[in-house]
């Protein structure tokens, strides 16, 4: 089964937004800079071809391995340099993070490969677990082995698997979605306590460890990473429970969390120590209002949350999507350069129009990115490591810009002197 279960309206418009914890789901710097783009595809002539993996050195029961530093990454972060404008960061990042056999896992994979592209997926450690072995899994206030989004077919658990594999040496990030996606109710995440939190963090991170014990297969490969280094960050169910979260996230050592809602087109900053890296309002053509950043929510106020309305409102709701994206990175690209951050699933809700309309939008975002030279599609994980380079009173001036601001004097002169 699919991650599909939505409890209530999440997709209200950006002016209630702020209010409602909207949701669905379950390198040099400065202008002028090139993009992170490869300098030829392998087996191109002239490419020198994959460079060779060190061997495999397994963890625990062989889930998870190290092979070495993580392939396909961008050169080291550096400061700004005064006076030079901030590159453009776009983040696209999906939810749930499973493969049910429709294809869209491996077809956002070969769609970054082709655009020099990096995302994070925000893996449901359940998506790794058997059906079978359900009762290993303890939900906080709620029954063993209970989820309000469906266990995958054994088959399916195995797809998964290789695409979270060749996401991982492909350059992306791995992140968790948690586990049971509770969004309502008695037992919504929304209630849950640091330390149930803590909890629900140890068993997404076992389920990924301890994957072939709990499936018995031993004769798949291992993931090639060691996940307790790897997870640095998450993205809640409905976006609902950060403020319990984040004290067990920043006990963790964790650089990020990908959980607030009804977020603005500004700059971010920290929480508890923990970059605050929200989904944000974006302009939603046609509408007075404004949409959270994330398929759910344009699908929510177009067909309120139907996932099968009639097909003949489809053309026009996938343009429509796919402009929201495309004026949300205008409007930052042209103006206060603030990251835009993008959340997805691997649905096929509406005949899979915002699948298409993410497409379109990252393909459009690629062409300004080998056209300027000045935008970066980067995971969060490669976010936060610019972010944290960059000079604290740089990052605090930017801030200070509000959406669809630009610097009124320039860039050069805004960040000349930040102090």
């Amino acid at each position: 089964m699919r991650d599909v279960s939505r409890r209530g309206l999440l997709g209200l418009g950006a002016g209630a937004a702020a209010a409602a914890a909207l949701a669905g789901c379950g390198s040099s710097s400065g202008e002028g800079e090139r993009p992170t783009v490869s300098p030829g595809r392998q087996g191109e002539p002239g490419h020198p071809g994959p460079p060779k993996r060190p061997a495999a050195k397994p963890i625990g029961d062989g889930s998870t391995s190290y092979t070495g530093k993580q392939p396909h990454q961008p050169a080291a972060p550096e400061r700004l340099e005064p006076g030079r404008k901030p590159p453009q960061f776009v983040i696209f990042s999906w939810d749930g993070a499973g493969e049910v056999g429709n294809g869209l896992f491996p077809r956002f994979l070969d769609l970054a490969k082709q655009h020099d592209a990096h995302m994070t997926f925000f893996l449901s450690g359940l998506y790794l677990l058997p059906e079978s072995k359900k009762r290993l899994y303890r939900p906080p206030n709620n029954a063993v082995g209970a989820s309000d989004i469906g266990y995958l077919t054994d088959a399916h658990v195995k797809e998964t698997l290789k695409y979270v594999r060749q996401a991982w040496l492909d350059g992306h990030e791995i992140g968790t979605h948690f586990n049971g996606h509770f969004c309502a109710g008695t037992g919504s995440v929304a209630n849950w306590t640091s330390a149930q939190w803590r909890s629900e963090i140890d068993q997404a991170v076992s389920f990924v460890k301890k994957w072939r014990t709990n499936t018995g297969w031993t004769d798949l490969p291992s993931l090639p990473f060691d996940y307790d280094k790897e997870l640095v960050g998450g993205r809640t169910p409905c976006l609902l429970g950060q403020s319990n979260l984040l004290p067990a996230a920043r006990d963790l050592g964790w650089r990020y969390d990908a959980s607030s809602p009804g977020g603005r087109q500004r700059w971010p900053g920290k929480r508890l120590g923990v970059w605050d890296l929200p989904l944000q309002a974006v302009p939603f053509p046609g509408r007075s209002f404004e949409v959270l950043s994330m398929d759910y929510n344009m699908l929510a106020n177009q067909s309120l949350s139907t996932t099968r309305a009639p097909a003949y409102n489809y053309p026009a709701w996938r343009k429509q999507s796919a402009e929201a994206y495309i004026q949300g990175f205008k409007r930052a690209y042209e103006t206060n350069r603030a990251p835009l951050f993008i959340g997805n699933h691997f649905e096929e809700w509406n005949g899979g129009i915002y699948m298409d309309a993410v497409e379109q939008a990252l393909k459009h975002i690629s062409a300004t990115a080998e056209k300027h030279g000045d935008v970066r599609l980067v995971s969060f994980r490669q976010f936060v490591d610019w972010m944290d380079v960059q000079d604290p009173k740089v990052l605090a001036k930017m801030r200070t810009l509000d959406v669809g601001q630009a610097p009124a004097d320039g860039w050069k002169k805004f960040l000349a002197n930040p102090s």
